[in-house]
């Protein structure tokens, strides 16, 4: 089972003090082990396709990262820079305040608009709803129907850096939970897949979200998990 779990992880490299020897061991982690892609900051995305280019690993890149607030034509030409240098796979962040606002219309054609720079160079795209901050399942369920409507490949559930005070009022990340994982896999068809990504730090964590339907997992915790071991790293 874990080599199967492995190869549906896109391993994260997306910290602001990730640096280029950071993703060259990243990248090294990644072909050895065989995860599904490699996720890295736009800026990183020349150097990991150089780097994967004889390897069955796929580049991925964020776009609107991590807070969505972007303009939809900004995150549009993003998209188009980011796959032209080699990504194939593309991790949108929606406009979140529009989305709480309600204005569907807006988040449609955002989203649109990625999709649609991601198809015209052979492109995916996943679609970011930082479900932690999102405190209403009827909104999730929204944008799930929204995203497949807009031709999106899967709906994910986190940057992993998206903080909330907890009880104690300490800033903390969401991630995924079992409950969205469960929800967005049933608000979709089965032509819109989903990843589920922060918070993913063992075997058991992703095995779990899994046979909840998820069928990418984004994480940092790559070697851990492929070890079937507990791993203590942040996202």
């Amino acid at each position: 089972m874990a080599a199967s779990v492995v190869s549906m992880i896109d391993h994260a490299v997306l910290h602001p003090t990730h640096t280029d020897d950071d993703v060259r061991a990243a990248c090294e982690l990644c072909d050895r082990v065989g995860v599904a892609s490699i996720c890295v900051k736009p800026a990183h995305v020349p150097l990991a396709a150089e780097l994967l280019k004889d390897s069955a690993v796929k580049v991925s890149t964020v776009i609107g990262f991590p807070h969505g607030g972007t303009s939809s034509a900004a995150k549009a030409a993003e998209t188009l820079e980011a796959c032209r240098h080699g990504a194939v796979e593309v991790d949108m962040v929606i406009n979140i305040g529009k989305a709480l606002a309600g204005d569907w219309d807006f988040v449609l054609a955002d989203i649109a608009s990625v999709v649609e720079a991601a198809r015209s160079e052979g492109a995916i795209t996943k679609v970011i709803f930082e479900t932690g901050l999102i405190p209403d399942d009827d909104t999730k369920r929204k944008l799930s129907e929204l995203s497949e409507q807009a031709g999106a490949a899967f709906v994910k559930t986190s940057t992993g850096f998206g903080f909330v005070k907890d009880a104690a009022g300490a800033m903390v990340s969401t991630g995924a939970t079992e409950h969205d994982i469960k929800l967005m896999r049933e608000a979709c068809s089965d032509a819109v897949a989903v990843k589920a990504s922060g918070g993913i730090r063992s075997y058991d964590d992703a095995v779990k979200l899994v046979a909840l339907g998820a069928t990418r997992l984004g994480t940092s915790g790559t070697e851990a998990i492929a070890g079937g071991e507990e791993n203590k790293a942040d996202y």
